[in-house]
């Protein structure tokens, strides 16, 4: 019996959260090994199935470098990086949209209908979901010490998100599954960094949460001890001081930018831990890093 009213504990506990995220819109960037170890992909299945039926508007956005550069090596091709950008010529982004807009997208679409959800999958290029450009980058020259461009091929930004696809699904309850891949102006497909799409489409869709899963619990000291909750002048201090440094940049550029257009808080937390979304949002505890522009 003991055991029963525990459960009922944590329904009424969850209450207040539910009542105050009904119709509101999470986005959630979907990595790491919550996409790749079975028990975790399918906990995370069932956490967006249950924030969509209680009146919450998941929409996902994946990445999938693992699963990208796997089939470059099984196609005699080897993945190159510059500054932890992808190096994509031709040949890459035609794997590239093949294994994100197909293999994954459909796996995750598959995924979330097979245990009851409402999913569809899209890439940026369906309804002009996403207008893209060429990402530019740049390092020291050698000689002068002055900035010269590297030519990383057809990785791309986020120039524009049109949300009216996305708004359309909601209205009918479905769920979106969107892979990072957007066009630009002349048609050409571009391959973009998955945490910088959700935070755009976040920003486009107004969005109450941007969610980032990880493989790690969030933002950490260099103890290792983990900061629960941080504001925008906080991290730029972490940036500053060498706490916060390589991949998750991308991530926190996503926060910041998000923030800035309107979205309420944002979320880094550890997407090994099973039903981290659900932990995340519905206790008073959460398991991760909440961000906040200002700490009041």
């Amino acid at each position: 019996m003991e055991d029963i009213i525990a459960k009922a504990k944590t329904l009424i506990e969850a209450l207040p959260y539910i009542k105050s995220f009904y119709g509101k819109t999470f986005v959630i960037k979907y990595g790491g090994s919550a996409m790749v170890e079975e028990a975790l992909k399918e906990a995370f299945a069932l956490d967006v199935i249950l924030m969509n039926y209680i009146g919450i508007n998941p929409v996902i956005v994946h990445g999938g470098g693992p699963q990208i550069g796997s089939i470059m090596e099984k196609m005699g091709k080897k993945p190159e990086f510059v500054q932890g950008q992808r190096v994509t010529d031709e040949e890459t982004m035609d794997i590239v949209e093949m294994v994100l807009g197909g293999k994954v997208n459909k796996e995750i679409v598959s995924l979330i209908n097979h245990h009851g959800g409402n999913a569809t999958g899209l890439t940026g290029k369906d309804g002009g979901l996403i207008r893209a450009k060429k990402k530019v980058i740049t390092k020291p020259s050698e000689e002068t010490g002055e900035p010269e461009i590297i030519d990383i091929g057809l990785v791309g930004e986020v120039e524009k998100v049109n949300p009216e696809i996305l708004t359309s699904l909601e209205k009918n309850h479905f769920i979106p599954v969107i892979a990072p891949i957007g066009v630009d102006g002349k048609g050409d497909t571009y391959n973009i960094n998955a945490d910088l799409v959700a935070g755009a489409v976040a920003s486009a869709l107004m969005a109450e949460k941007l969610i980032l899963l990880t493989d790690i619990e969030g933002v950490m000291t260099k103890d290792n001890i983990l900061f629960s909750t941080l504001n925008k002048k906080e991290v730029e201090t972490l940036i500053a001081d060498g706490t916060i440094t390589g991949g998750m940049l991308p991530k926190i550029e996503a926060c910041f930018k998000a923030l800035e257009k309107g979205v309420s808080k944002v979320h880094i937390i550890d997407g090994r831990v099973p039903h981290a979304l659900l932990l995340e949002i519905f206790t008073k505890e959460g398991i991760g890093t909440e961000i906040v522009s200002e700490r009041y």
